[in-house]
């Protein structure tokens, strides 16, 4: 026993340290230790009450869950390195010292944001995605996760080992060369995935949606990393790759909250004026009487030889398809009825035949008959549109 506390006496006899500075250093510790610790709990009792606000409920949860993370052996080792700091130490130590500082506090921050990252993104999932979560949002969620934690300890241990004086360039430049080797020699399945993840979080569609995209259309009936399968009115199964499929303009008709409607309406063009004056009013009407629909314009837009045309624009407040041509067949018979009670003919105005005289000593013939009875005697008949 003689013999340790001999070793130690010499040990901080060879750094200059005496007693009061060792007792001074000991009492820094102790006190950092305490401070550290009081306002890491008042901090988290701060950040408990601050997550009830709206405002700022998201980050202080966060952070909360965050601090958790710090244990009292990181406060500890932190309050002892505090108590050294106040020693005078000669070289080497003192650089030992710093290395110890930066290997502390970096490790430290690493797990702050190893934690941080998960939370956060967990977070954002759940707020952006369904409340049952699919298999390939979890998959997703797991792929970020780690990609970016494995960034958070790739830079922490850089950093560590050019704090220690090793040159990391070299390595880097060797990490990079080999990251662009390895990503132009998957850069489709790559593509894929990463568009997966981005279908994942932004959720341009889900499973169950009707979407069209290009020349294809179809449910959703899977979303997997590479590919998405759509399942066809017609019943086949439609494959489009992830990173295809984003490229392309994606109409998501599940989403739809109204649809508008344009048609054409076309009668006679022997409807007499005061008759085809009344009827936008009579269309109007018709709309009036139809559920879910509000009735946005109806006009005469075309007149000419062979019919008048009305142009008739309405929005259906339900997106439902079933519900839009259960509505348009309403309209639809009672624009018949409506154009039986008021004696209106929605047929085009039939071909007539016109007879110009021939000369004289020339036979009549039809338009379709060959020119080789032209020399007989006649008149000419010809049809035409009016």
């Amino acid at each position: 026993m003689n013999n340790f506390y001999a070793q130690v006496h010499n040990f901080f006899s060879s750094l200059d340290i005496t007693l009061a500075n060792a007792l001074f250093a000991v009492g820094a510790a102790v006190a950092s230790y305490l401070l550290m610790h009081g306002a890491l709990i008042l901090f988290r009792r701060r950040l408990g009450q601050l997550s009830t606000d709206r405002q700022h409920g998201t980050i202080a949860q966060v952070l909360s869950k965050t601090l958790a993370r710090t244990g009292t052996l990181a406060i500890l080792a932190t309050a002892i390195l505090i108590g050294l700091s106040v020693l005078d130490l000669p070289e080497p130590w003192n650089t030992r010292l710093g290395h110890l500082w930066f290997f502390t506090l970096g490790i430290q921050i690493a797990m702050f944001l190893h934690r941080a990252v998960q939370i956060g993104s967990r977070r954002y999932f759940r707020s952006h995605g369904r409340a049952a979560v699919d298999d390939q949002v979890t998959v997703a969620h797991t792929v970020v996760i780690w990609l970016l934690q494995t960034a958070v300890w790739v830079v922490f241990m850089l950093a560590m080992l050019s704090n220690l004086g090793i040159n990391v360039t070299t390595f880097v430049a060797s990490l990079g060369i080999g990251g662009v080797a390895v990503a132009l020699a998957v850069q489709n399945i790559l593509g894929d995935l990463f568009a997966s993840m981005s279908i994942a979080v932004d959720k341009p569609f889900e499973v169950g949606d009707f979407v069209a995209v290009d020349k294809f259309s179809g449910t959703v009936e899977h979303v997997g990393l590479k590919t998405t399968r759509l399942r066809a009115l017609s019943g086949e199964q439609i494959v489009i790759a992830n990173a295809e499929l984003l490229r392309q303009t994606v109409y998501n008709y599940k989403r739809m909250s109204t649809r508008r409607i344009v048609f054409a309406l076309r009668a006679s063009p022997d409807t007499p004026p005061a008759l085809a004056a009344k009827v936008p009013g009579l269309l109007r009407d018709i709309m009036g009487r139809q559920e879910k629909l509000r009735f946005d314009r109806a006009h005469l837009k075309t007149v000419d030889q062979n019919w008048i045309e009305y142009e008739i624009v309405y929005t259906m407040l339900d997106a439902s398809y079933d519900l839009f041509m259960d509505t348009q067949q309403a309209i639809n018979l009672e624009i018949l009825q409506m154009f039986a009670d008021q004696g209106i003919s929605a047929a085009p105005r039939p071909q007539q035949m016109l007879l110009q005289a021939a000369p004289e000593g020339r036979a009549l013939r039809s338009a379709d008959e060959p020119a080789a009875n032209e020399g007989q005697p006649g008149a000419l008949a010809r049809h035409v549109q009016h």
